[in-house]
């Protein structure tokens, strides 16, 4: 017999971090006195076999289902909300946009410690200090404790965070310290008494030239919501106006939030910010641990931090007094999440802003078409920068024809010369390859056999340092073979060039300057990448190989001469971006050389000189190159004139993933406002062993493929056939890999 609904629970819906797009109803009875759950606190609910902590979305609502059959509360973890109203209202506005579940939209806006459960109060952070004991006792205690003796050293004069000592100390050292009395651990809340906004009425900053101060006047005087697209060329002084954009906004006691897409311009761009308003910055990404994370998340709550600059997730950070949002680099594809919720940042700091009504500011050396295209149409306001700040002049552009010319590691003769002319100056030279690794593949000169990964179907890339080939699709990963697999002949070679080839070819070329290689592969480890740059603006290297790492928004004020190399691929692209993305590689790489008093130049080696892309490109420019590959957009149905959402699926047996992208194609045939194409195989059909397949749907009003889908959805998920596969949907793709 069922029991009757007590009169003291009444019902709540909780936004759970699991697939299914809906939220769910539990009891919750405060008998026991505590305050009443509000909307936005976290809960403890029983969900199957598992105990999940959700948050709650609604409070005291009508039931949807028989009441003595809902599950009740366990507990409830919050005072007060961890997630306030707007930063729910625009997770329920990505739930619906990007067709996700709203408990993962919820789970994705949060510190990892607070969806673990983590009180949402400040932990205190412990730190090492000296006790009240004299030098010379001290000393003379610790003559043989080297290790012991320097610690005290470094404590005396100032106390340190336990955390960062045990990185760099043992354990033994520490304690041998507290157990002699000379060192003590002190815990202490984690605040800011700095009164951001009280800033100096003179911050020494330069003189604007004319079209800088079109721009800062232009967008100081919007207080809404409106969005800015600033296109200024490489070395325009970009960041200059984000800066004098700012002042007025701290003033006014409001908070800036600001978008960078790699890590590796966070600690160049915090260093300037905090030099210039004199406050501390704070800082997100995904170098941080969790406990980093959740303390700039809470001292941004309390309003502790007047700027917080991140990378994409930041874009979730709650800031109560939040007066502009700033994405610099806007065009570039970091910002677009590839796996789970696969938001774009850019779009969703320009719905944030508009539900808080207040300015964004996107900025790009190459702005995205997308975004192009809105301040063409006068969506977005549109302010130009074309001359480079200061005295610096724009880099000169130049096409290598390598065609026939022997090649070594990738690089004509002349080419060499052309480097060694710039380090004999005492300049930087930047060479760019877009392949980490020694080689691309291994290949057999008896049968021509290329080793290939069986779960992806494509060639291992030989690591020849760490002798191994392996899979960067998959990551797996084996020792180098010493025959042919197919074979079994000897005379096996990595074909193609990578940065660890390019890399060794340098060494030999110039041993008397050593080249510095930045990939992923040289920079894992954490503060691996900023160490590296600081090398560089030191002037250890003159010569430095990178990958796209190097390409965005880095100033490195000697280097006189970038060379490309490899970037004939893209020309061939059977993703329609690929142009787009290409242009916005060399034009970025460009910007590279001659940021400072030097002139600089590029250099784009290439067997496809007369290529129109690359003509176009070189002679003039990117912003011509984009207005016309908008033209030819819009003649081709493509975004930003069509809409498109991507269906992805994925499983074992590639005849399941079509029998499924064939049943969804069938649930939103009926729409005649909507073009479908497919189901087809992903530009990479196989991948860690799985078959992939997708399904476009394209439209030229966006209202037409919500509603399609939306009204759709609860039957796509409930078919049989999504059963054996991996789907997702992807709403405004980036690619089709």
């Amino acid at each position: 017999m069922t029991q009757p609904l007590l009169a003291e629970a009444h019902i709540i819906r909780v936004a759970l971090p699991v697939p299914l797009r809906r939220t769910f109803e539990y009891l919750y009875d405060d008998q026991g006195g505590s305050a009443s759950v509000q909307v936005g606190c976290r809960v403890v609910v029983p969900f199957g076999n598992r105990e999940l902590i959700g948050v709650v979305t609604d409070t005291g609502c009508n039931p949807e289902h028989d009441v003595n059959k809902l599950k009740r509360v366990i507990n409830v973890l919050d005072a007060s909300p961890v997630i306030d109203e707007m930063m729910l209202s625009l997770c329920l506005w990505m739930s619906q946009y990007y067709y996700h579940s709203l408990g993962d939209v919820i789970a994705t806006a949060l510190p990892v410690a607070i969806r673990k459960g983590e009180s949402q109060d400040p932990k205190p952070l412990v730190y090492l200090k000296a006790t009240n004991v004299d030098e010379i006792t001290v000393t003379e205690s610790l003559k043989r404790a080297k290790a012991q003796r320097a610690l005290w050293q470094r404590i005396v004069e100032k106390p340190v965070l336990l955390s960062e000592l045990s990185a760099e100390v043992s354990r033994p050292v520490i304690q041998g310290l507290i157990q002699k009395k000379f060192a003590e651990e002190m815990a202490v809340i984690p605040s800011s008494d700095e009164n951001w906004w009280a800033l100096p009425a003179d911050l020494n900053k330069p003189f604007a030239n004319v079209q800088q101060a079109a721009a800062i006047s232009a967008i100081n005087a919007t207080t809404n919501f409106s969005v800015h697209l600033l296109e200024g060329v490489t070395g325009s002084g970009k960041t200059e106006v984000y800066l004098q954009c700012i002042e007025p906004v701290l003033r006014q006691k409001k908070q800036v939030l600001m978008l960078v897409p790699e890590i590796g311009l966070t600690p160049q761009t915090v260093s300037r910010f905090e030099q210039r308003f004199g406050c501390r910055v704070g800082v997100l990404h995904s170098n941080l641990n969790d406990n980093e994370r959740l303390l700039v998340w809470q001292q941004s709550l309390r309003k502790e931090l007047g700027i917080v600059i991140g990378t994409r997730s930041a874009i979730f950070t709650p800031m109560p007094a939040l007066g502009m949002v700033i994405v610099d680099e806007e065009h570039d594809s970091s910002f677009k999440q590839q796996d789970g919720l696969r938001y774009h940042a850019r779009d969703v700091a320009i719905m944030r802003a508009k539900q808080q009504n207040i300015p964004v500011l996107l900025g790009s050396a190459t702005p995205s078409l997308e975004s192009l295209n809105n301040a063409l149409q006068q969506r977005f306001s549109h302010h130009i920068l074309s001359e480079r700040a200061g005295s610096a002049t724009h880099a000169q552009q130049h096409v290598l024809d390598i065609t026939n010319q022997p090649l070594i590691a990738g690089l004509s003769h002349g080419m060499l010369d052309r480097i060694r002319m710039h380090l004999s100056q005492g300049n930087q030279v930047l060479l760019f390859i877009n392949r980490r690794g020694f080689a691309p593949a291994l290949l057999c000169h008896a049968c021509g056999h290329v080793e290939t990964c069986t779960r992806c179907n494509k060639p291992f890339t030989l690591h020849k340092q760490l002798n191994k080939i392996q899979c960067h699709h998959c990551s797996s990963a084996r020792p180098v073979p010493p025959r042919c697999s197919q074979c079994g002949d000897t005379d096996i070679e990595p074909f193609g060039v990578g940065t660890e080839q390019l890399e060794q070819a340098l060494t030999e070329q110039f041993p008397e300057h050593p080249p510095l290689r930045i990939d992923s592969d040289s920079t894992r480890g954490k503060n691996k990448l900023q160490t590296l740059l600081d090398k560089v603006n030191h002037g250890e290297h003159s010569l430095l190989v990178g990958t796209q790492i190097l390409s965005k928004g880095h100033h490195f004020p000697n280097v006189t001469l970038v060379v490309i190399l490899g970037a004939d691929g893209a020309l061939f692209s059977a993703d329609f971006r690929a142009s787009e993305h290409l242009a916005q590689l060399i034009t970025q790489l460009a910007g590279r050389a001659g940021r400072a008093d030097k002139p600089g130049e590029m250099w784009l080696q290439t067997h496809q000189p007369g290529h129109p892309l690359i003509q176009d490109l070189i002679h003039n420019g990117y912003g011509h190159f984009a207005r016309h590959a908008l033209v030819e957009r819009k003649h081709a149905a493509l975004p930003p004139y069509h809409y498109q959402v991507l269906f992805r699926a994925e499983a074992t047996n590639v005849h399941w993933v079509e029998a499924f992208l064939r049943d969804v194609r069938d649930c939103v045939s009926h729409s005649p406002s909507i073009m479908i194409i497919g189901p087809l195989p992903a530009i990479m059909e196989k991948r860690q062993g799985r078959f992939r397949m997708q399904l476009l749907l394209q439209s030229t009003h966006r209202g037409h493929l919500q509603r399609a889908i939306g009204a759709r959805i609860t039957d796509i998920e409930a078919l049989a056939s999504a059963r054996r596969v991996r789907w997702s949907i992807d709403v405004d793709p980036q690619d089709f890999m």
